[in-house]
């Protein structure tokens, strides 16, 4: 990231500020320092045709997926008007829900918010956060077709996915990641999700944060 991981952190701790613009302001930081790091691979990968077609380019929807302790997770879900917890697999040993905050003219801040069920486990999100803190831990690019898509960055770009087959994700969703290079050589992981119909309609609906009843 372009910020340091201290700018980073602090962001996520203002996610549970009282202030609605503090929590803006947050958003809007982490959400760019994504977008920073994803746009350009999306726009190398969605060179391919058909994969452009896949994400939705030139305007492809990007969420950043952001790793908190348990005391802050339930921290920023107070601030931000208790959005519903996702239905995860019991497996993956991770608790996430989402935030989308207005950015004006249309545009979204799409965090995904994450921890670890057991914070001493051995799931992906307590491995994160014990080795990293809190902090930006993925990168997800919805699809249309998970499994087209991945096909193709796998033979197209030599791209080699996480999971052999996509897996169940939050909400009835199906997903795969990469680890892969950005242009600055930084690895970076990118989540492939291929959402429900259902489960995409009900997001739909989120109201957005921020503005709200300080």
């Amino acid at each position: 990231m372009n910020e340091s991981a201290q700018d980073i952190s602090a962001a996520i701790s203002a996610l549970a500020s009282a202030r609605s613009e503090e929590r803006e302001a947050a958003a809007a930081a982490i959400f760019h320092a994504a977008l920073r790091e994803a746009e350009p691979l999306a726009r190398a990968w969605a060179s391919e045709p058909e994969f452009a077609r896949l994400i939705g380019a030139p305007a492809p929807s990007i969420t950043a997926g952001v790793a908190v302790e348990p005391e802050l997770f339930v921290a920023i879900r107070n601030a931000n008007g208790s959005p519903r917890l996702s239905d995860v697999p019991a497996e993956q040993d991770v608790l996430e829900y989402h935030l989308n905050f207005s950015q004006g003219a249309g545009a979204v801040a799409r965090l995904e918010i994450l921890t670890a069920r057991d914070p001493s486990g051995e799931g992906a999100v307590a491995r994160y956060l014990r080795k990293f803190g809190r902090n930006i831990q993925h990168i997800e690019i919805a699809t249309s077709d998970v499994d087209r898509a991945v096909e193709i960055l796998r033979t197209r770009f030599a791209l080699q996915p996480i999971y052999a087959q996509a897996h169940p994700g939050a909400d009835g969703s199906r997903i795969n990641f990469f680890l892969v290079a950005n242009p600055q050589g930084k690895k970076l992981l990118v989540e492939l999700e291929e959402e429900a119909i259902v489960a995409a309609y009900d997001r739909s609906r989120h109201v957005m944060c921020g503005r709200t009843p300080e």
